[in-house]
């Protein structure tokens, strides 16, 4: 399985590509992934040029085919003016302009980071609806990181939580019939029950 994850931070070293970073190990320990890192600050030209013409860049479209293709994906972003990153969100749209299906039925991961406590609603308020228009799957834990939670032991327990969500959300599930082919017959309930009384 394909474990795609985009982060958004501006800066070299950036608090959000560590708690990327963490986020992607974790993941790893609970299911086997084949992890590809999207850097969107490295995309910045070729996103604006993308949204202005219409046509992504190579290096682009790559990360684009990448999101794609991915099983699963995480998504991490600083906080600016208590919503996600401008780079973020274009990164985002983007992907959306190009294929509007990109990432319907996708699990994936929200996480942001930030200064102050006061921001970690971005989850709810801000990446949940993102992810929801695009039709993605978003896992029930997001993860905020402040300044204060590194090294805390919380914040390695939400990031243990989320990715083991995610892991079972990209797990193939056995049971499911694959396209096109027809469900297992359904036995009406009743049939059961006079099955079980002359037993």
């Amino acid at each position: 399985m394909k474990l795609v994850v985009v982060s958004a931070g501006l800066g070299v070293p950036s608090s959000t590509r560590l708690l990327a970073d963490r986020l992607a190990a974790a993941a790893e320990r609970h299911t086997a992934v084949e992890v590809e890192f999207v850097e969107v600050r490295d995309l910045a030209v070729e996103i604006a040029h993308g949204l202005t013409t219409g046509f992504p860049g190579p290096a682009l479209s790559a990360a684009i085919e990448a999101v794609r293709g991915a099983d699963g994906l995480i998504a991490v972003t600083p906080v600016f003016s208590a919503s996600y990153g401008g780079l973020f969100k274009s990164f985002f749209d983007t992907v959306g302009g190009v294929d509007r299906d990109a990432l319907a039925g996708t699990p994936v991961l929200v996480a942001a980071t930030g200064g102050s406590a006061r921001h970690s609603l971005v989850l709810d308020h801000a990446l949940r609806p993102l992810f929801a228009y695009l039709r993605a799957v978003v896992v029930p834990t997001g993860v905020y990181a402040a300044s204060e939670d590194w090294g805390a032991p919380g914040l390695a327990d939400r990031i243990d939580r989320a990715a083991a969500e995610l892991a079972r959300l990209m797990r193939p599930t056995a049971d499911l019939p694959a396209p096109g082919q027809e469900p297992a017959e359904v036995v009406p309930f009743a049939e059961r029950l006079a099955a079980l009384g002359q037993a």
